[in-house]
């Protein structure tokens, strides 16, 4: 069964008519562009880190975590 429903104030309302039982899982398919991407999501960081070192992109996780260097400094 396919139908079409609301989103208000982040819940999902039902067309008046639907009877569906309390617990009932459903399932949910987003229309493309519903969602922002992953960078339109964290835009607001890019750039943000000014005075890093030259080499945080390839060394990210040396630099977070501790792990060896991939390449010599």
């Amino acid at each position: 069964m396919s139908i079409t429903a609301t989103v208000e104030n982040g819940t999902i309302r039902l067309p008046e008519h639907l009877h569906v039982p309390d617990g009932t899982q459903v399932e949910i398919n987003l229309p493309v562009g519903a969602m922002p991407s992953l960078l339109e999501s964290l835009k607001e960081f890019v750039g943000c880190i000014k005075d890093g070192p030259s080499d945080l992109a390839d060394e990210h996780d040396h630099y977070a975590h501790g792990t060896p260097r991939r390449k010599a400094p």
